[in-house]
């Protein structure tokens, strides 16, 4: 499983910190912090993309970073040329970005870049609670024979271990405020 340091809340300064404490993946959520951050620190991380993608900052996304976490829709799809895991919004939130399982098919059809599958389970008090949302993912993964399994924040990420995440994004329990 690697361990992606999500940098949203992450000042350019206090990336310092993560790079003398050895962490050697992070993900950025917004493309101008990601293109601000890599310009800082470049060749000192592994750079993956973990926020919402859109379609016209596809290319900035793809020349910085190995792996884009949230590949969810055509246009971006046409536009990216790095790996992608394909974020599916198991939730139906409204306010959650990814495909539902039933359009999932149709951009992994079109997109041959994809290796796994991302999602981010309804916010709870509970990690337990997030259990159904990890184990579906799996269970979809499986059925479309991909193999990554993006899912897992700071609040919840013991139980996507135990459900197959290859990925978890924490970002909170790593910093004390």
């Amino acid at each position: 499983m690697t361990i992606v340091a999500a940098t949203k809340y992450v000042s350019v300064g206090e990336m310092a910190a993560l790079a003398e404490a050895g962490i050697e993946v992070v993900g950025e959520n917004r493309a101008q912090d990601l293109q601000a951050k890599h310009a800082a620190y470049g060749d000192a991380f592994r750079w993956h993309f973990i926020g919402h993608l859109q379609s016209r900052k596809a290319p900035v996304v793809s020349e910085i970073c190995e792996l884009c976490h949230s590949l969810s829709s055509e246009s971006a799809a046409r536009k990216l040329t790095i790996p992608a895991l394909v974020e599916v919004n198991l939730s139906g939130e409204p306010t959650k970005s990814g495909v539902t399982p039933e359009e999932l098919s149709a951009l992994l059809d079109l997109y041959s870049g994809v290796r796994g599958l991302m999602t981010m389970p309804p916010a709870t008090g509970d990690p337990e609670g997030s259990r159904p949302y990890f184990r579906r993912l799996r269970e979809l993964a499986e059925l479309h024979g991909l193999h990554e399994l993006s899912m897992g924040t700071s609040q919840d990420y013991r139980i996507a271990a135990e459900e197959g995440a290859t990925f978890v994004r924490l970002g909170s329990v790593l910093w004390q405020r």
